[in-house]
């Protein structure tokens, strides 16, 4: 191939391009892996369920929780796609590109080298065709010379001076001619070994490196298509187990698990309602309606039933649910839901509780480090925000004992209603007392059946002067000490009382482990305060007594 310079460096420039044809190929592929990943990613993030949310509820069931432990596989099954791009892009994309570049300034060596020699070849023939024209010029030259000569040496008419002069230049011509041909073969010589040297050894010296760059170039494309296959058989492994956990998923769905926990959620309490007695309209006597009927009234001795207007009895499967927020006790739901509802409740306050006692603890460890080391910071800066989380636990709590009692109602663990802690507001009293015995009664019927329509019928009531009369009779509790409010405290919830910052008053009741203290400004106006906010000097006679 001596003579395909030019067709050889077309060749190897194609094999170059070919190669970064390949790198662009699986560039492109890396690219869809990231995008096939990234679209496998956001549909497992978008039927994730949301916290705290009902979505979050519903994947209790097996079902539910096979379909989330897919879309957990999915994301992994994502990741091994990301992996593929980002092991395409070190193995191949970034090995190729930097072989490349090495075999671009290896081919240019090569091909440099070839045309200097082809150049020097050239240079080696120009210098001999010189050569050789001027060995001709001379020869003739000569012979002219000589031809001279012997014309002037014929003629007589001629003089000897000028014969001789004529003898001298043939002899200088055929000296000339003499040195050019030896010249001539002295580079005649030289480049014929150049020749030889040019085809037999420099040309095929660089045309060996050549094949071998090409070569190399062909093993290299090679092994990038076996990586290209071995990345993806990597894993192969991996997205199997992916998929073996999706098929352990969906074989870890159990129906009739799924039932129960329907009946758990749904069941209401109530006991199916009984036989409607037969009503004979042809006896001449007042229609009584049985105790099983299914009516809402209260019991004997009560309005008679009307039958002009709209039915208020309902079947208990058909309940019509309210619209919009229901009472805060829950009373609008069957026994059992309400029972769940108000131990969620509790749960939750019971939650938040800890969390503002977790801030209480590590505010007073802050404020303990600033009293041993002032240079920290000031202690009485986190004195407010102490009041602060005081009072909060105060209401939390407050409110628990309101749901725990409507709970404990529902267990039918609740005592009487008089004996309820006396230091819960006018408020929660009230709801607990009339509030909370209509909405539970007028929504069930004698004979168990419930309704969503309150009855027309007078709803018992319990009077609201019952406590406030024991309350008057008993005599005034005498007083065992004296206090400085350290907080301003607003007492808006009947029982408790309003303090300014920096008042002093007098101690009735000492705090009796619920965080409250009981205390009097006048004999007219006495309440509880929170013991936080107030600085207690009890009588030491008093408390002896």
């Amino acid at each position: 191939l001596q003579d395909q310079f030019d067709n050889l460096e077309k060749h190897t420039q194609w094999g170059i391009d070919v190669l970064e044809k390949y790198i662009k190929f699986v560039k492109e592929r890396t690219e869809i892996e990231l995008s096939y990943a990234k679209q496998l990613r956001n549909l497992s993030k978008k039927y994730q369920p949301k916290k705290n949310s009902k979505e979050e509820e519903e994947y209790r069931y097996t079902s539910t929780r096979a379909f989330l432990a897919t879309l957990n596989e999915m994301n992994d099954y994502a990741g091994q796609h990301e992996v593929i791009s980002e092991n395409m892009t070190s193995l191949i994309t970034g090995e190729l590109t930097r072989y490349v570049q090495e075999l671009k300034q290896e081919r240019k060596s090569h091909f440099h080298d070839g045309r200097k020699a082809q150049q020097h070849i050239e240079t080696c023939w120009k210098q001999l065709e010189a050569s050789k024209r001027r060995f001709e010029r001379d020869c003739k030259e000569a012979d002219r010379a000589q031809q001279y000569f012997e014309k002037m040496d014929a003629d007589i008419n001629v003089t000897k001076a000028d014969v001789e002069k004529a003898r001298q230049q043939a002899q200088l011509r055929h000296q000339m001619a003499e040195d050019s041909k030896a010249e001539y073969s002295s580079t005649l010589q030289k480049f014929n070994s150049e020749q030889h040297d040019h085809y037999y050894t420099h040309i095929p010296n660089i045309f060996q490196k050549i094949q071998e760059m090409e070569e190399r170039r062909i093993v290299k494309i090679g092994e990038s298509m076996k990586t290209f296959a071995e990345v993806d058989r990597q894993v192969i492994p991996i997205i199997g187990k992916c998929l073996d956990e999706i098929t352990k998923a969906a074989e870890s769905i159990d129906h009739k698990n799924d039932s129960q926990l329907v009946i758990e959620a749904f069941k209401s309490g109530f006991e199916p309602p009984g036989d409607i007695d037969f009503e004979d309209f042809t006896q001449p006597m007042k229609r009584t309606v049985s105790e099983s009927s299914l009516s809402n009234s209260r019991g004997e001795g009560k309005s008679e039933p009307k039958f002009g207007g709209k039915s208020k009895g309902k079947l208990w499967p058909f309940i019509k649910k309210n619209k919009g927020a229901g009472p805060e006790d829950f009373s609008n739901l069957p026994p059992e839901q309400r029972r769940k509802k108000l131990q969620q409740k509790v749960d939750e306050l019971n939650k938040d509780i800890q969390k503002e006692m977790d801030q209480r603890d590590a505010l007073t460890k802050m404020k303990d480090v600033y009293i041993k080391n002032p240079q920290m910071g000031d202690a009485a800066s986190v004195d407010h925000r102490l009041a602060e989380l005081g009072q909060n636990i105060e209401k939390l709590r407050l409110e628990v004992q309101k749901f725990e009692g409507w709970l404990a109602e529902v267990e039918g663990r609740l005592p009487m209603r008089t004996e309820q802690p006396r230091r819960q507001s006018g408020l929660y009293e009230a709801q607990n007392t009339s509030a909370v015995n209509s909405c539970a009664q007028d929504r069930e019927s004698p004979d168990g059946s419930y309704t969503e329509e309150q009855s027309q019928e007078t709803e018992m009531k319990v009077p609201a002067t019952d406590f406030d009369d024991e309350f008057d009779d008993e005599e005034p509790l005498p007083t065992i000490g004296t206090c400085k409010a350290l907080y301003t405290f607003e007492g808006q919830n009947e029982g408790t009382i309003s303090v300014a910052e920096g008042e002093m008053l007098y101690v009735i009741e000492e705090d009796k482990g619920d965080g409250w203290t009981r205390i009097r400004r006048n004999e007219d106006e006495e309440g509880y305060v929170p013991t936080s906010y107030v600085e207690v000097y009890l009588d030491k006679n008093a408390k002896g007594a």
